[in-house]
């Protein structure tokens, strides 16, 4: 194995180290983020009660009704906190996804299906190629939505490991892949169903928008190509400029207890497994497919439409059956699973493992409502983009400019569809003034949606990845993680801007009717 402790010894290398270091010392300065949030909690709690008292509001573009801002410091914000606070930890989104997938993937994982399979497959790639394969992987997950977060990056670091390369720089190099290509790839997902009746909303506040028709693959040409120049960059990062600066894992990661060191061969029988396994997977897929593409299914969308479904929005369900189906015959047939009982234990045994995790989400998910709540959000995300049109800049420079906006923004707002819902009624219409097409600004926001969600605490994923990390390096902490995430989003957002910067140069297609420019 390569000595990943010494990092090239370069002008341009010592300055990152130092800027890696200066950036993990920050971070570790930073208390432990339960009581950071507990202060981001209380900090808010007096902004939106100043606020509120001076009359403060903003009226979203495209509607006539005024949000007024409203204080958590007050009558109704106290009562409203004391009959939302239990809704609002046990009905944050990630905790429900995350729960849910870490029963079935530990099923899978403790049954030894996860760890043959990478060592079948990815780990199988040349060890100099493997970093490219996992980047492309995890630039191609975005169809899982936010279960790629979950399920990509212990794969990869299992495949790393299997190679006997670094896990963490599998780890924490697949997590920031499936950030930055969260909205891009060859694969559609709901999320550009999502972001597509946005879009089309917000150009019919303008009349020339009332009969203005998009459609699922209006990006389709300009994500697919993007993602593979993403996963070309991210692999890049991986090899030369990440893993040379990690030091060797020390934690159960490295050799879980009670399961020996592979040599990457992969045993007859479990291959049988395997293979088992991926025939009932293979099966499982197949009658859900034939059960939606019937005719009058009612996994059907409204009016038969197969995008948007139920399908597509209950892909967590569909994701927990394969994982489970496939762990248990995988186990029943290696004899890893050798009674009834051992299935549960194994749900149990994931669950406890994300105890801390849990424990952080409690506090996060009411800041984060109290942020929704309270109007504050909608607020920020309004006014900065009414600072930006006021400029009266157009052209490039201001998709440049829209996209640093929203990179920004996206720091404090991670829900996509929630932050594009605020900007697209401003600056869809806007573009369309200027000459751009919806499908052209709708680009231009995805870009900025995945390039700095990899590193805002208020990206619940970040704490998975930390606690991922953790069983690697039991003493890494936030800022740890943060400080190595870092040096992948400027040129993940350089490379997003020059893919999209040649479509606009020569006027390329981004999808299938879908230009630049209005005619």
């Amino acid at each position: 194995m390569q000595d990943t402790a010494t990092a090239p010894d370069t002008r341009a290398g010592r300055l990152l180290d130092r800027l890696m270091t200066g950036l993990e010392r920050f971070g570790n300065k930073l208390p432990h983020p339960f009581y950071l949030f507990t202060v981001l909690f209380l900090v808010l709690g007096v902004v939106s009660t100043v606020l509120a008292a001076t009359g403060a509001g903003v009226t979203v573009p495209g509607t006539e009704e005024r949000l007024e801002v409203k204080g958590l410091f007050s009558g109704a914000g106290i009562s409203w906190l004391l009959e939302n606070s239990l809704v609002n930890f046990t009905g944050f989104p990630p905790l429900g996804t995350v729960l849910l997938m870490m029963m079935a993937v530990g099923v899978a994982e403790r049954a030894g299906l996860l760890e043959t399979a990478v060592r079948a497959t990815i780990a199988r790639a040349p060890v100099r190629v493997l970093p490219y394969v996992v980047a492309f992987v995890a630039c191609q997950a975005h169809v899982m939505s936010d279960i790629a977060m979950l399920v990509i990056p212990p794969l990869a670091a299992l495949a790393f490991r299997a190679a006997g390369r670094n896990p963490v720089a599998g780890l924490i190099g697949a997590f920031a892949c499936v950030c930055a290509g969260y909205a891009a790839g060859f694969t559609v997902g709901a999320l550009d169903a999502l972001y597509v009746g946005i879009t089309e909303k917000a150009a019919q506040v303008l009349p020339m928008g009332a009969e203005m028709a998009t459609h699922l693959l209006v990006n389709y040409f300009f994500t697919a190509s993007a993602s593979l120049l993403l996963a070309l960059v991210g692999g890049l990062l991986i090899t030369k400029v990440l893993e040379p600066r990690l030091p060797q894992p020390t934690g159960d990661g490295s050799a879980p207890e009670g399961e020996e060191e592979h040599s990457g061969e992969v045993t007859p029988l479990q291959m049988r497994a395997l293979l088992a396994a991926g025939a009932a997977v293979a099966l499982y897929a197949a009658v859900v497919l034939t059960v939606w593409l019937m005719p009058g299914s009612p996994l059907r969308g409204e009016g038969g439409a197969l995008v948007p479904s139920p399908v597509l929005t209950g892909v967590v369900p569909l994701l927990f059956g394969a994982f489970l189906i496939g762990g248990v015959v995988y186990g029943v047939v290696a004899r890893t699973v050798k009674q009834a009982a051992d299935v549960p234990r194994m749900m149990a045994e994931s669950v406890t493992g994300m105890a801390s995790y849990i424990v952080l989400i409690l506090v996060i998910a009411q800041f984060i409502a109290v942020f929704n709540w309270s109007n504050v959000g909608t607020l920020l995300a309004v006014e900065s983009a009414e600072l930006l049109e006021s400029v009266g800049l157009t052209g490039f420079t201001a998709v440049v400019l829209f996209v640093l906006l929203v990179t920004v923004l996206n720091l404090f707002i991670t829900s996509g569809s929630a932050l594009w819902s605020l900007m697209a009624p401003v600056f869809v219409p806007t573009f369309m003034l200027l000459g751009m097409e919806p499908a052209f600004t709708q680009a231009a926001f995805r870009i900025a949606d995945s390039a700095t969600q990899m590193i805002t605490p208020l990206n619940p994923y970040l704490f998975l990845a930390l606690a991922l990390l953790k069983r690697y390096e039991p003493s890494a902490q936030l800022g740890t993680l943060m400080s190595r995430l870092a040096i992948f989003v400027v040129p993940f957002l350089v490379t997003w801007l020059a893919v999209l910067g040649l479509f606009y140069a020569f006027d390329l297609p981004l999808g299938p009717g879908a230009g630049i420019h209005l005619e």
